[in-house]
């Protein structure tokens, strides 16, 4: 059996059995090691190595963190929600609660759409702007699965589609170049109509999610959301307005420096120096936001740790190659293994932007001697390298979202964002980017 298969197999099992991520992880990273005819010492090495490479994100995490708990402090989030709440009205009818929430819902995907491109901060404006709102979800009883759906439509769509930020690195910058280099012209705008039919299947895993799936009312502790975000009895002008001026020099930093450790930590100093946090209660404020995001740092540690066996064993490589050999002739099926093997490799690596330069070299040559347009082979290896993105234990997409809507403890990582996504988006990106593959 090839070890990419084993131990991303083992890894999504672990985890769906409520097993621990990071332990699923590396469990998952050492069985595949070994069956990939790594030594233990060499499997732990490797291991070890690849660790650094999660370093970076998880202190960006841990940053985030505390300067979401600074923000909250503030009383700007305490605006907003109390600004929701005045929508919604004391005594809301169904009708109300309604508008209100397909309201709120359209504000979040808007947000997450701009967070690709239009400022784009990719995840960062989970931890700061979802957590706030948990008191009027909880009012109207909105499912978080949803809103997990919602938000990770908004991150994965967007860059698949639009070549503008985020999706111009994805599209331009990476698939274009992979395909460019492997044999197929690529004009412009191509891109986006290449990749038009398998966003079509995640936006109609979108409609399933709002009206089917989650539309019925689910409850969640009052008490425990209080716990973690109490809500504020008065606001301070002044507090509000330092929050406003570390937020806008958070973002510019940010977007200048490409920087989310320094945008936020100047973040921080701005609420520490203004006032709104204490230089006696700092340590503390800075512990809790390190605290809340410490989970999801340690699973994007351990990813890249699992990534980096998985290329010591040269698994990937093998399991492409052993795919293509089995395709001669049957176009059909070859876009179905292709596809298949692209959402594997994704749910193990976490990143789509990562797995289209291992499958291109592959799939490029394979589709062209089996027939497929320029278009379908550009749909073919977008669409294989984004599958998995959504759905994956390790991927920013579902991370995210669990970032902001597990900050009381109330939103299970695998069942409440993993699966749900998984589902809605994994499966009906894989149906159209094989109808996408065969009609272009």
């Amino acid at each position: 059996m090839n070890p990419v298969v084993i131990a991303v197999s083992l890894m999504l099992v672990l985890s769906l059995l409520r097993i621990n991520v990071v332990v699923s992880l590396s469990i998952g990273a050492i069985v595949g090691g070994l069956v990939g005819g790594l030594s233990l010492s060499d499997t732990l090495s490797a291991f070890s190595g690849g660790l650094g490479g999660g370093a970076e994100i998880a202190l960006s995490y841990a940053m985030l963190g505390a300067f979401a708990v600074a923000i909250s402090r503030s009383g700007i989030t305490d605006l907003l929600a109390r600004k929701v709440i005045d929508q919604l009205g004391k005594e809301a009818s169904p009708n109300r609660i309604m508008w209100v929430k397909a309201l709120l819902l359209t504000a979040v995907l808007l947000v997450s759409i701009s967070s690709q491109n239009l400022i784009p901060v990719h995840i960062a404006f989970i931890p700061i702007l979802i957590p706030p709102l948990l008191h009027v979800m909880a009012q109207m009883q909105i499912d978080r699965r949803l809103v997990a759906c919602v938000i990770t439509f908004g991150l994965t769509a967007t860059y698949m589609l639009l070549p503008v930020g985020f999706g111009g690195i994805f599209l331009n910058n990476i698939l274009a170049k992979n395909l460019i280099d492997n044999g197929v012209p690529v004009a412009p705008g191509q891109l986006s109509l290449a990749m038009a039919i398998p966003v079509a299947g995640m936006f109609l895993g979108l409609l399933v999610a709002v009206f089917i799936t989650y539309r019925k009312p689910r409850q969640y502790d009052v008490a425990q959301i209080l716990a973690a975000e109490p809500e504020s009895t008065e606001l301070n002008l002044k507090h509000i307005w330092v929050a406003l001026l570390a937020i806008a020099v958070a973002l510019g930093l940010q977007l200048t420096t490409d920087s989310i450790v320094l945008g936020a930590l100047a973040g921080f100093v701005i609420f520490t120096l203004g006032g709104v946090i204490p230089f006696r209660e700092s340590q503390d404020a800075f512990t809790q936001g390190v605290r809340m995001m410490s989970l999801i740092g340690f699973i994007m540690i351990s990813a890249a740790g699992f990534a980096a066996v998985m290329k010591a064993t040269h698994g990937v490589d093998t399991l492409v190659q052993a795919v293509s050999g089995m395709m001669e002739g049957h176009k059909g099926i070859a876009a179905f293994m292709m596809l298949l093997v692209g959402l594997l490799i994704t749910m193990g690596i976490g990143s789509s932007f990562s797995t289209v330069p291992i499958i291109a070299t592959i799939y490029v040559p394979l589709c062209i001697h089996l027939g497929f347009s320029p278009l379908a082979t550009m749909s073919l290896v977008g669409a294989a390298g984004a599958l998995g993105d959504a759905g994956s234990p390790a991927s920013d997409s579902t991370l995210g979202p669990t970032s902001g809507l597990n900050a009381d403890g109330q939103h299970d990582h695998i069942w409440d964002s993993v699966v749900p996504t998984f589902i809605h988006y994994n499966i009906p990106l894989l149906g159209f980017g094989w109808v996408a593959a065969m009609v272009l």
